[in-house]
């Protein structure tokens, strides 16, 4: 093979520079939104009135939250605003809400919502996120079933005091410690 066939075969295969896609279609009108029907709350499909949604909503105020933490068992030695214990017995970080962690805590409904329990602080317990996501909506489940679905851990003071560090950047003991404070 001399030179120029070996040139001529290069240049076939290079990619030759295309056009950028072109957009799609406008859509037909049918399919756009109209402006000339504004939605409104007498229309049929709305279910339910906008009064409906803010006396019983289904996630908990942030005040009944508050004050749930607050009923929940307070862990001798710790500070309260950060540890607390839940209904079963279980130690839980409150700056861990939501994800399925051991120390991971929910509100919890204790008449569930789907079952007409409403959002306020009578029905509100803090519990560990695991054992409430078992629990579901159910409201037959002993105590002993509750327990048998909560994620173990043992934490000593010393993984205590280093959650608190990497959340809040110090240590606080609860006023019934009688330790030494590390700042």
């Amino acid at each position: 093979m001399n030179q120029t066939t070996k040139t001529k075969r290069r240049n076939t295969h290079r990619k030759t520079p295309t056009s950028p896609p072109s957009r799609p279609p406008n859509p037909p009108p049918s399919a756009t939104l109209s402006t000339t029907q504004p939605f409104t709350e007498d229309t049929e499909e709305f279910t339910y009135s906008q009064s409906d949604r803010f006396t019983n909503p289904r996630s908990f105020p942030y005040s009944v939250k508050q004050q749930c933490w607050e009923k929940a068992e307070k862990i001798k030695g710790r500070d309260p605003d950060r540890w607390r214990r839940d209904p079963l017995g279980n130690t839980i970080f409150r700056k861990l809400v939501g994800c399925p962690g051991c120390l991971c805590h929910d509100y919890d409904h204790i008449v569930p919502y789907s079952k007409g329990g409403q959002s306020t602080l009578e029905n509100c317990q803090v519990l560990q996120a695991t054992v409430n996501r078992s629990k579901g909506n159910r409201t037959e489940m002993s105590r002993a079933d509750l327990i048998q679905k909560s994620s173990y851990c043992r934490v000593s003071g010393r993984d205590m005091d280093l959650l608190e560090l990497s959340a809040y950047g110090n240590v606080r003991r609860g006023q019934d410690s009688g330790g030494c404070i590390m700042q």
